[in-house]
């Protein structure tokens, strides 16, 4: 009974709190559907923020049990599944379903891979980062299938299933529904002036898609600013990628609990207007003189995300990573570090070196013109005036 009232007094105090939140945040960069459901969501994740905060200071004991409040199926250890073991394509010593390991690894991730990257391109709108984070995380699960058995994968599993199908089939049909919506008439206009029905239906279907449409140009290699955020971008997808893993194992929640979808379906919602305004703050930031709000909260989040992690299971994640993995990511840093150096600090002071030399040699060669233009303008003037000297001589002779 006592738990019963607690609860209620949660639930309706976050109501409160979220209702005020929709009609008196600010708004965002969005304005379709309608600037209260972003508003909403707004509200959504400093709500989560705070219940993260709460997490993270209870025990790890008491934090696990408290998740039996949400669900009591949860509080449970959970095994992982290990995706790796025989990684035979065709295996000949089944006859009767040679090919049952690939039937093995279709699951519930398989479309939740295809739709996921379908959304984050829909998010960050570029083909190249989407194909970088997408490639780097397989390189991540490479170098953490250690500490997590559920990051081991067969090979085919890793760069044909995820990178090649679902990824990048994802990531494809992103792009093409960008396409679409950069190309689309976005023509408002008011529901009621539509003479038909099938056109107020239409406009209804179009309520739900973007009030204007703003094409993201990265350009990293412009300067050192664009491409320190890229690389800032990148690294906090691919953290709170590592986080959707880490808090199933640390928090014992089955991959399939409806937490672990809902938690999805969030970061769907507030991510795309997150990198909205981290990418007008880059574009303009004249006009956006700070980053947005959404933005902050989102990075928040995802850093809290990490604590609870590195809090519940310390002796996972300070599982040694193994030499050679190791020698592979130091080297990856290095030449990202050379290339910034060369491409923002060597080659920047290289061509200025080259621009000031030449403008010296157009200023010197032009001063060397003007004695030049002088001598010739004062030769060709005296054999002007000897020419004339000459003709009235003739003259006073024929007279």
């Amino acid at each position: 009974m006592y738990f019963f009232v607690f609860f209620r007094g949660i639930v309706a105090s976050i109501l409160v709190f979220l209702c005020f939140g929709v009609t008196q945040a600010k708004d965002g960069p969005f304005t379709r559907p309608h600037p209260a459901y972003w508003r909403f969501w707004l509200c959504v994740s400093v709500v989560y923020e705070l219940f993260l905060i709460f997490i993270l200071f209870q025990t790890v004991h008491d934090g696990r049990q408290f998740m039996k409040y949400i669900d009591p199926k949860l509080g449970v250890p959970l095994p992982e599944r290990d995706y790796g073991g025989n990684c035979l394509i065709y295996d000949p010593g089944n006859p009767a379903d040679p090919f049952h390991n690939i039937w093995d690894k279709m699951d519930g991730f398989v479309p939740a891979h295809f739709l996921g990257w379908y959304i984050k391109t829909l998010m960050i709108r570029d083909w190249w980062m989407c194909m970088i984070i997408s490639v780097m995380f397989e390189f991540l699960e490479y170098s953490l299938e250690h500490q997590l058995p559920n990051f081991s994968e067969c090979w085919w599993d890793h760069w044909i299933m995820d990178v090649l199908l679902c990824n990048g089939l994802g990531i494809y049909c992103g792009m093409k529904t960008l396409g679409w919506l950069s190309m689309k008439p976005y023509q408002w206009q008011g529901l009621w002036h539509i003479p038909t029905y099938k056109g107020k239906i239409k406009r209804i279907a179009f309520q739900f898609t973007p009030y204007s449409w703003v094409k993201f140009e990265w350009r990293p290699a412009s300067n050192l600013r664009r491409w320190l955020a890229v690389l800032g971008i990148i690294f906090m997808f691919l953290l709170a990628e590592l986080n959707t893993f880490y808090l199933k194992f640390v928090l014992w929640m089955p991959p399939e609990h409806y937490l672990v979808l809902l938690r999805l379906v969030f970061f769907v919602n507030v991510g795309g207007v997150a990198m909205r305004e981290i990418y007008d703050f880059m574009d303009d930031p004249k006009f956006h003189k700070k980053l947005g709000q959404q933005a902050w909260i989102v990075a928040t989040i995802t850093v809290t995300e990490f604590l609870i992690v590195v809090k519940y299971d310390p002796n996972t994640i300070m599982l040694p990573i193994p030499f050679f993995v190791t020698q592979c990511w130091i080297l990856g840093i290095v030449l990202i570090l050379i290339w910034t150096l060369w491409r923002f600090f060597i080659r920047d002071i290289t061509l200025r070196y080259k621009e000031t030399r030449r403008r010296r040699q157009e200023g010197s060669s032009d001063r060397d013109r003007v004695p030049g233009h002088a001598d010739g303008s004062n030769t060709a003037s005296s054999g002007r005036s000897k020419l004339n000297g000459s003709m009235d001589t003739v003259r006073q002779r024929k007279s």
